[in-house]
């Protein structure tokens, strides 16, 4: 009986090891998949998402609003009321990537399982929840930034996949170096059908944090799912109910304390009434490796009295005050009063402050864009638009017949499109900068910009100049005026502007169809009202 015990549960160990790659693997899949494939559909890439009963609880705070693609998180629901934390050991991608550097650094000899345990840090993920929450109840969506999904996708795409792209060309020049010419062409045909050629201004700080996350493994194993994800202390609440229990016969047990001592989660089965099914992610390794199969997990429909995580009834109160009092610091940014000349959204986009409120941060706009225009915001929205996409015409361009990034926004942040109605969007405006433009400045006539205006008729029109030279002679070539009725500020005149350094053409925000605000010239003198 203690063999076949031991057996069922390393054989359950293993299942969920593989459970867990499967999903890692298709989490790896959509996300590759989010790429232009030179049609205008992409596909339901971003339903990973609709899975997460945080995002669809915080987002629908913040938003004041329901919405119908998140009902999938209701199966998530369901299987954590039924089975408890079962999608946090099984299932979350990022859940996999914290018991694989937990795994690498305890063989590395890097984690010592024997170290104190601090109980208390169990209860910070809880503040952490309750300081999101608190914060989507008055408008302010922070929960894309340590959503272990948004979190997860965010890093892959600004980081970890533009780092492998840089060390698989490093590879391939090296293959071709040791004139393994065929090896080398079928890396880079491999590689190339992955889409690795995107680069993000805020991959390093993204991926510092990524990478910091992991190293937090050499402290305790699965330090995140232990101490700070808020997903799986929403999760712990609703998995207190659960008929999964597990059990400790006092008849069998040595108390050596192993499955204490090797708990994943610090959940603690021995003894039994200390156990703690809201830590629990039914991982099965204190029963695996227990010498006596005194340890098992019997079902049991009725609830009973469990252990809880003792949360501070004055620490919630001021987790909850802090949240309150945070808000108004996230907003404090002159964008209330005068919109940024850089924060340009993508086309669908929300007025901002809708944006803002459904807005995940996840990056799934970001990977579509075929232009590598997309790019995680900074300072651009005010501290509460962090890592929201905003175009950079620098570095591309929003292309005409594209429609991606409108389709795979997992919250409804930036409206879906067909081609006919995203190339009537204006996200923006172009402007001549004289004192660079080459027919202006240097009497060389230039038509870049001209040539390239996707438009039709063109927004950029080539009129005749007069240009007085430093050597007293005159030339008239054919320059850019742009015509503000016809241009929708889709930046590729600015990507392609050969000034290199700072373009002699360039797009801002101003002209917007989703503000009302932001307009180059406001109807200020209202009509008479008629007696």
């Amino acid at each position: 009986m203690k063999k076949e015990r031991s057996k069922k549960y390393r054989f359950l160990q293993i299942l969920r090891i593989l459970t867990q790659a499967g999903f890692f693997g298709l989490f790896l899949y959509l996300l590759f998949d989010t790429h232009f494939t030179g049609k205008d559909y992409i596909g339901p890439v971003e339903t990973f998402f609709h899975f997460d009963p945080l995002l669809a609880l915080a987002t629908s705070l913040a938003a004041r609003a329901i919405f119908a693609s998140f009902a999938l998180a209701a199966v998530t629901i369901v299987v954590t009321f039924v089975a408890g934390r079962f999608v946090c050991g099984w299932v979350c991608p990022l859940g996999a990537v914290q018991q694989f550097f937990s795994f690498i650094f305890r063989r590395a000899k890097l984690l010592n399982p024997k170290k104190i345990e601090w109980q208390s840090r169990l209860a910070w993920k809880y503040y952490v929840l309750i300081f999101v929450l608190v914060g989507s109840i008055f408008t302010l969506d922070l929960v894309g930034i340590l959503d272990p999904l948004s979190f997860l996708y965010r890093s892959f795409v600004t980081g970890i996949i533009p780092w492998f792209a840089r060390t698989s060309s490093s590879f391939i020049a090296l293959l071709y170096g040791l004139k393994a010419s065929s090896i080398g062409d079928a890396a880079a045909q491999f590689f190339g059908t992955l889409s690795l050629n995107q680069t993000f201004r805020q991959g390093f700080l993204i991926s510092l944090l990524f990478v910091g996350i992991a190293l937090l493994n050499i402290s305790k194993e699965r330090f995140w799912c232990r101490y700070l994800c808020p997903a799986g202390a929403l999760l712990g609440l609703l998995s207190r109910w659960n008929i999964g229990k597990v059990r400790v016969d006092e008849e069998k047990c040595i108390k050596c304390n192993l499955c204490s001592l090797h708990c994943q989660t610090q959940a603690n089965p021995y003894p039994n009434e200390e156990w703690r099914s809201s830590e629990c992610v039914y991982c099965y390794t204190c029963a695996a490796i227990c010498p006596t199969s005194a340890v098992s997990f019997p079902v049991k429909a009725t609830p009973e009295k469990i252990e809880s995580i003792n949360l501070s009834r004055r620490k919630l109160i001021f987790t909850s005050l802090l949240s309150l009092v945070t808000v108004p610091f996230f907003r404090i940014t002159p964008a209330g009063k005068r919109a940024s000349s850089k924060l340009i959204r993508p086309p669908g986009a929300l007025p901002e402050t809708q944006f803002l409120q459904k807005c995940v941060k996840c990056g799934e706009c970001m990977k579509a864009c075929p232009t590598n225009a997309l790019q995680p915001a900074l300072g651009e929205a005010g501290p509460e638009g962090i890592w929201t996409p905003v175009l950079a015409p620098k570095i591309g361009y929003c292309e005409y017949y594209c429609s991606l990034c409108t389709q795979v926004c997992p919250t409804g942040a930036i409206k879906e499109l067909t081609i006919e109605e995203k190339i009537k969007v204006k996200i923006g405006t172009a402007w001549v900068n004289k004192n660079r433009c080459i027919p202006y400045a240097l009497g060389t006539p230039c038509i870049v910009c001209e040539e390239h205006c996707p438009t039709s008729p063109k927004a950029i029109k080539l009129v005749k100049t007069q240009v007085l030279l430093p050597d007293g002679t005159v030339q008239t070539p054919l320059a850019p005026v742009v015509d503000l009725d016809l241009c929708i500020g889709c930046g590729i005149c600015e990507t392609k502007c050969p000034v290199v350094d700072d373009p002699a053409i360039y797009v801002t925000s101003v002209g917007e169809t989703r503000s009302e605000k932001n307009r180059l010239l406001l109807d200020l003198i209202k009509p008479p009202v008629p007696q």
